[in-house]
């Protein structure tokens, strides 16, 4: 019997199984939209914009795209992939960090695997430059793995927060904001307008004027000098 024969028989064996009613609605690749009482139009236009900016929504629209043609993509659920993209999101809103754990952990996981991967194909390289190329891809792949870690260790053991200032009082407080503080010139002008009286006129020179000094005072006669009286040592 060929291939093709095998083929024909098996789907004829499929096709032959009996399918319930109920096996026959899964997986269901239909998007819910939930309307509300009242007007049909407006809470068909009012759920379908809620749709559209989902967060559920657009994570779903992502995976699908990417599992569009594997044999995962076959087998998503839409309505229960949503719920489960929501109960995902609630759990983080309650504290629960435990899927979000385990995702970095995988993530970190698989780009460790494309680190070796890419190690292994750069050794096999007899060019340079296919070496370095992959060798930046694997060290690339490496770093974000380490990241990764990083971002999962500060989820597990958030970082303490130490305040460098606290201000405590318990009576009234007063804060003068945008008064400038007095600079050092106006200080200057201060001292200086103290040092002259007060005003703005110097105080007056109470010392010898210079033309009095400068003239020659009259000499008195020295007396006359015993020098017997004067001892020689």
């Amino acid at each position: 019997m060929t291939k093709t024969a095998k083929k024909a028989s098996k789907a004829k064996k499929s096709a032959a199984l009996p399918r319930t009613a109920e096996s026959a609605k899964y997986p269901r690749k239909s998007i819910p939209a939930y309307a509300g009482a009242g007007d049909a139009e407006l809470e068909k236009a009012r759920a379908g914009t809620a749709l559209a900016t989902s967060p559920d929504a657009a994570a779903y629209r992502v995976i699908a795209a990417a599992e569009a043609k594997t044999a995962i993509g076959e087998l998503i659920d839409v309505p229960i992939m949503l719920k489960q993209l929501g109960d995902q999101a609630a759990a983080v809103n309650r504290g629960d960090m435990a899927h979000a754990e385990s995702m970095l952990m995988n993530q970190a996981t698989a780009l460790q695997t494309l680190f070796v991967r890419l190690t292994e194909r750069a050794l096999v390289q007899d060019h340079l430059l296919r070496f370095e190329t992959h060798m930046r891809l694997a060290l690339r792949a490496q770093n974000q793995s380490r990241m990764t870690l990083e971002t999962l260790a500060t989820i597990k053991n958030p970082p303490a927060v130490f305040a460098k200032q606290a201000n405590m009082t318990t009576g009234p407080q007063q804060i003068n904001n945008g008064m400038a503080a007095p600079s050092r010139a106006r200080e200057i002008e201060n001292e200086q307008t103290q040092l002259s009286g007060g005003g703005n006129e110097l105080l007056p020179d109470t010392r010898t004027p210079a033309l009095a000094s400068a003239t020659n005072p009259t000499l008195e006669a020295v007396g006359k000098i015993n020098g017997t009286k004067v001892g020689r040592g």
